[in-house]
């Protein structure tokens, strides 16, 4: 039994993302782990805000990056184990997307 405190804060910020008959895509992903890793004050002075928003950008467009590398790096692990099973019709269509 736990039967210690735990500090928690009082304010609890709750975000959902939905998307309509497809996935996510790389750069929506992206985008919301940049949302998770960098907060920026809207009380900071404008030059650092500046730097800061131009510094988020860049961590966005290099996350979607590797998250492409990731997906197409998947696609030819399912489509190499397709094709080995023996069904390169399917991993032909698997290949393309």
């Amino acid at each position: 039994m736990f039967t210690g405190s735990l500090n928690m804060p009082n304010t609890f910020k709750v975000q959902v993302n939905v998307t309509n008959n497809r996935g996510f895509t790389p750069e929506e992903i992206a985008s919301r782990c940049v949302e998770q890793i960098l907060e920026i004050s809207d009380t900071a002075p404008p030059a650092i805000k500046e730097q800061a928003l131009e510094y988020k950008n860049n961590l966005t467009q290099i996350i979607t990056h590797y998250i492409k590398e990731a997906v197409q790096s998947d696609r030819t692990t399912v489509y190499n184990a397709i094709k080995d099973s023996g069904n390169e019709t399917l991993a032909e269509h698997i290949r393309r997307l």
